[in-house]
Order: structure tokens, then sequence, then C-alpha cells
């Protein structure tokens, strides 16, 4: 459900009332004299993935024409197929391509583009770019350079609010940048410490000092991202709030000086500083707080003089005390849940309001209506500190999308998530009436979300989904960290599951037999219309299977009257199945001792997926030991690349000797900065990579010489 959105009207009744409104509203506009409508037939997208479509999709319903911008990693992406008009700009590195802002430019140019849309990312907060676009006689969909100068600099933004009675933390915003002068204001704020990249936002260039011994290593590391990410190492000092809620609201302003909310945001739970599951409205506030919210956010709109989407974020502690964090002058990833909420389409209101209409509604006609969630699906590894991973979507099937279920995605099953750009695969959003039902319909269709060819952490949104505290709306930003051991339990393997998988590859060994001997030339062949047929006995079948290191061994008896008996150590069942296929999943129904169940399956060369209530499941089929022997893998003494990246700096030589925890190589991967440490104290005898490379996950990087003095003796035993 590529870039779908959830309509409560069909498309083409939608575009017809699309249509009259928009005629309805120039005639308002022609009859009150106002003549400064710029009318917009064609829009340039200066971006790709999710949003890319996102903007498509609101052009093509109000009968723009669209234009898209592609790398060579993303000739053949979605946005690219999506689009009207496409043009290449470049290679891979963003730095070559989508944040070439003359490229765009000439593109939009070229192509007769009125306007440019930026999305989030990229260029979409970049003054320079939004100066370039006025110069050009180019409309930039999204507020004027100015706002997005005073409030792209935090420390700029942090005077502004605070003269327009927005509340805000106090810290250092000051100019002298010396990391004696950070570090003396950091003791004088007191510990624990946010340093963050002034020019920063998504996470990047943002340390947490707990103590005065972190506050070095912090710093490098913020400044060397906040270089990397947006081309200035300058850093604020702010007290960090232990515990806080993140909780952000939606305004919106135009030409003629009119400005809204459109109501709150949570997105208190986070990893990596980065958000993974948004809600609206905020739970637990009560409306006093939330009409101090809206009305602060509105004060900070105004005194920038900020046009069309933005979003203030705010700091909450228990109390539901709240302090500025900082505005992002751009529609935000998390923007559907407020659309899910409201009944509005954020992208038309951007595109009116950027060719000099109204706004659409008056803060007094906006109603917030129900309860809607946004849970994004990311190619990570919640077990590994959610490193994030790339590599081609072999298998992915969606929640079937409806009127309260939302799948906004840029990929589709054979694409790549690609190790240059941001690992997001989808976000899955629903709305219900009320919380308790929305977060139900949450976990009901991210059961439903399968993705085999690299890990998502849509198991663990499922387990977060089905956390009491989480259910009773007790977040915050240290929620992953308190709530660990539970949001990542030791999955075991239930023996229903086992019965599922092993019935259901006898029963797929049938279809393909069957399907051979129809297309044999013996079609009496007995052997072909039998698969393990025995003569005067009961077939059987021994199945051997690894979950994870451990061994799954099963016996699968075939008996007469098409059931089973399945036997996995001492235990037996009795199953009756059926596989059924739709086109895009293949489903096995069981009786498994009189309890019936359903899942799905995949099978692969090399695996079984299965998809149960309780998530996924994937149960490989052992390597057989010539093939182990050819495939060459890192050993013990190696320090690997734990997910695709580009060496980004190697910090030691073959020769040198380090200590456990010492940096050896810094990698660049989904525009965030890794330093990979040494795993043990030794000797470099190898340094595979040098700077610039890009290489995959588990690749060797450096290798150790062997400590001989500590090798176990040869005995001669095998």
């Amino acid at each position: 459900m590529a870039c779908s959105l959830s309509n409560r009207l069909s498309y083409n009744k939608l575009l017809l009332l699309q249509r009259s409104r928009i005629k309805l509203h120039s005639e308002r506009s022609l009859s009150s004299g106002n003549q400064n409508i710029k009318p917009i037939e064609k829009i340039l997208i200066a971006n790709r993935g999710e949003i890319a479509c996102r903007v498509i999709q609101t052009a093509r319903k109000l009968g723009i024409r669209s234009v898209a911008v592609y790398s060579d990693a993303d000739k053949n992406s979605l946005h690219v197929s999506l689009a009207d008009e496409a043009y290449h700009i470049g290679p891979p590195a963003a730095s070559q391509s989508y944040l070439c802002q003359d490229k765009i430019m000439n593109v939009a140019k070229s192509s007769g583009a009125q306007a440019i849309h930026p999305g989030y990312g990229f260029l979409s907060e970049n003054t320079e770019f939004a100066e370039m676009c006025s110069k050009e006689g180019v409309i930039f969909i999204g507020p004027p350079a100015t706002a997005i100068r005073d409030m792209g600099i935090k420390s700029t933004s942090k005077h502004i609010m605070s003269a327009a009675g927005v509340p805000i933390i106090e810290g250092y915003h000051g100019e002298d940048q010396s990391a004696s002068k950070l570090k003396q204001e950091a003791a004088k704020i007191g510990y624990p410490v946010m340093i963050k990249a002034v020019r920063g936002g998504g996470g990047k260039g943002m340390r947490i000092a707990m103590t005065e011994a972190d506050f070095d290593g912090q710093l490098e590391s913020a400044k060397t991202e906040g270089m990397k990410s947006f081309g200035d190492d300058v850093m604020l000092i702010e007290k960090f709030v232990e515990t806080p809620r993140h909780v952000e609201v939606q305004v919106f302003g135009d030409h003629h000086d009119n400005y809204v909310y459109l109501f709150e945001r949570d997105c208190s739970v986070q990893r990596r500083h980065q958000k993974i599951i948004e809600e609206a409205p905020a739970p637990g506030l009560s409306e006093e707080v939330r009409k101090s919210l809206g009305e602060a956010a509105v004060k900070a709109a105004k005194a920038v003089n900020y046009v069309g989407a933005g979003t203030v974020e705010f700091i909450m502690d228990k109390n539901q005390n709240f302090y500025f964090m900082e505005m992002n002058t751009r529609l935000q990833v998390e923007h559907p849940v407020t659309e899910m909420v409201t009944g509005t389409d954020l992208v038309e209101w951007q595109i009116k309001v950027a060719s000099g209409e109204h706004l659409p509604q008056s803060q007094e006609e906006l109603k917030l209506t129900g309860h809607a969630f946004e849970a994004r699906i990311y190619a990570e590894d919640p077990n590994n500190a959610f490193m994030p991973g790339a590599g081609p979507l072999h298998h992915l099937t969606t929640p079937e999308a409806s009127q309260n279920v939302r799948i906004d995605t840029g990929v589709r099953q054979g694409d790549e998530v690609s190790v240059h750009y941001d690992p997001m695969i989808a976000k899955l959003i629903v709305w219900s009436p009320d919380r308790s039902t929305a977060l139900r319909s949450v976990r009901n269709a991210l059961k439903d979300y399968h993705v085999i060819g690299l890990n998502t952490n849509i198991q663990f949104l499922m387990d977060l989904s089905k956390h009491s505290q989480f259910e009773a709306g007790n977040v915050h930003t240290d929620f992953i960290t308190q709530h660990s051991e539970e949001l990542f339990p030791n999955r075991v393997l239930s023996s229903a599951s086992i019965c599922q998988a092993a019935v259901a590859l006898v029963l797929k060994d049938r279809e393909t037999a069957k399907l051979t001997y129809q297309n044999t030339l013996d079609p009496f062949s007995p052997f072909l219309l039998c698969a393990s047929a025995r003569i005067n006995n009961q077939a059987k079948r021994r199945i051997h299977l690894k979950d994870g290191e451990n061994d799954v061994n099963v016996m699968v008896q075939c008996n007469s009257d098409n059931s089973f008996d399945v036997t996995i150590g001492n235990q037996e069942h009795h199953v009756t199945a059926e596989l059924t296929n739709d086109g895009s999943r293949t489903s096995i129904r069981c009786n498994i001792d009189g309890v019936i169940s359903s899942s799905n399956i995949v099978i692969q060369k090399d695996a079984l997926h299965i998809f149960t209530t309780d998530g996924k499941h994937e149960l490989t089929f052992p390597i057989p030991k010539y093939m182990k022997a050819s495939k060459g893998a890192a050993g013990a003494d190696d320090a690997v690349a734990p997910m695709p990246g580009v060496i980004e700096k190697v910090t030691v030589q073959p020769g040198a000797e380090v200590q456990q925890g010492d940096p050896l190589v810094t990698m660049i991967a989904m525009k965030m900065e890794y330093v990979i440490r040494a795993p043990k104290a030794g000797i470099i005898e190898k340094v595979f990579y040098k700077v610039g490379d890009t290489v995959s996950k588990g690749t060797a990087l450096v290798h150790f010489k062997e400590d001989k003095t500590n090798s176990e003796p040869d005995n001669g035993s095998d």
C-alpha cells in the first residue's frame, strides 16, 4: 500500500470536492480584492522516499503536476515512478545530489516548476536555499528564510522565545566555544547537561554528559556529528531534565498574519534521541495545559513572522510544566497523527498558504477528534542498540489500508533500504475514537506488517505497545532504558508455532510435488503423486531447524486421513492443517490438539519465517559442513562493522598496541556517526579498509595479532 492515505471519501469524489473548494475559495479571494494568490501548477519535490511520495499524492489530488529528483541509488525508487517527471541529480551521497542547491534549482527552472517542496531533512531548513528560491522567483513551500535562520540557531531562538514570553530552560548559548569554557559553563549549570549543536535537529549533534568525566568525549562526538550533519560545530549547553516528556505543537501561519495551532503530539518514547512512536493528542493533559501549550506555540510562530507548517517542541516535566526546546521550521515526519485527529491535509495547507491563500480554517473551526498513533517502521536491530541496517526487502506485506489505518511509505517489495539515507521503511498510522482502542489497533496492524530481508523494529514496537506503563500513558524520554528488561524479553518459540512451521514445510512440499506431477512426462508415476509415500506404512519425515543457536528437531508422521502426528522432544501433538494463499500471503490454519490457530508463513531457500499473533520467528535450515567451510567470515580476533556504512576515520595502524575500548574506526551510517572500539587489548596486525570505503554489516575491519601465550595447546583430540 505504497504512499497510501486513508481517505474518508473515494479518490474521485474527493478530487471533485477539492476542485469545488478551490473554485469557491478563488471566487471569495477575487471578490475581496485579493490579487496576491500565485497559482501553483507544477511542484518540484526536493526530497526522496516516503515524504516525496506523500507530497506527490496531495499534488495529484489538487491537480498539480509533480517533478521528482533522484540520485543514482534512487533511479528505480517509488517516488520516481509516481511523479509526472523525474530528473537525475547525481551520485548516491546526499552531498552530491539532494543537498546540491544549484542542481535542484536548475531542475526547477528547466522543468517549469513554480514551487519547490523540500519535505523534511536535506534542504528543508536551509536558509541559503530558501533565499535562493526567493531570488530566483520560485516559491519555497516553507517559512521565510529569516524564520529558518532565527529558529535554526538554537542560541538565537532561545533569546527570541524568552522575549516573546515563551518558557525556556536556561543554559549557555555564548560565543566562546572553547572546550574549557563549555566545560566551565556545564559545571555552573550542574550535571547532567545536554550538549547540542546550535543548528541541530533530529537527534543529530546531541549528546548527554551525565558527569564531568563524560564531558570531553561527549563534546567531541557532538561537535563532529554537528559538522558532518549541518556544517557547523557550534554548541550550546543546557540543563538536562531527567525523565522528561517530549511534547510538540503543530502550528501554521499564512501571509495575512493568521496563526493557528493544530493541537499537540507526544513523541516521548525515543532511541538515540530520535522518535520511534508518536501520538496525538498527548495522554493525560488537562484542557488548560493543552490550551497553554498551543498559545505558547503560536507566540513562538508570531515572534519570527512564521509562514507555513512548523512544529514547536517543548520539554515537559512530571508536573506538566513545559519549556521551549526548539522549533522545526518544516513539516514533521509525524504530521499524519495530527491530520488524523483534525481531519486535515497539512501538505495541502502548505501548498495553499505558499500560493498566498488564507489558512483553510480558523482556530475556532479546528476540533480535536479521537486518538491517533504513528509507529515508524525502521530497518534496524533493536537487540543490538537499535543499530541501523540496510539491504533488500525480499518480502514485504502490509496491513490493509482503511478509513482508520494508513501506511505512508516510499518502498515496495524488492526495493533496497540504502546505506546512504535514513533507514525508515514506512510509517504506520492508526486512528480510533479513544486511546486504548487506537493502541489495540496499532498492535493488530503491526501483527500484519511482514518484512523479510533485513532486521526491523516491528517486534519491538509490538512489545512496546503492550507494555502496561505505555498503555497507561506514563511515557517519557527514558522509557526504553527504564523498561528495557520487559521491552527486550527472551522470546521462546512455542510448540504450536513449531507444529505450524513443520506441517507447513510438509504441505508446501506436497504442493511442489503436485505441480511437478502435473508437468511431468509420466503423469501416472506414483512417486510424484504421493510425496513421502511409503508402502504398507505411514510416511514419516524428520525435520531439523535452527531457532537462533538452538536446535529444533521435529518428527512429522503423515496419516492416511491427511492429519499429522507431530513429535517435538517427548511431546506428541495431533494436527490437522490447511494452507491458503491470497496472492501476497501464505497462511496456515491448524487444529493442534483441539486448539485452532492461524499464522502466516514465508518459506525461502535458507529459512522459514512464521508470523504469529506474538510476532515474527525465523527458523533457519542447517548449513551443510561443506558450505560452512567455504563461507568467508570474520575471525574471533577481528573488530567487525556492526552495520553497513562508510569508513569516516581510521584511528589505528598495523603494529599499534591498544587497550579494550580504545577507538579503532569511525563509521558513518544513516547520517549518524559510530565509533568501533577494540573488543580486547592487543596489537593490531592488519587494518582492512581506508577512509571512504563502503563496508557491509559483519565485515572484518581490524585484525588483532594472535596471542599465542593464551592459546590452548593442541592435544590432538577432535
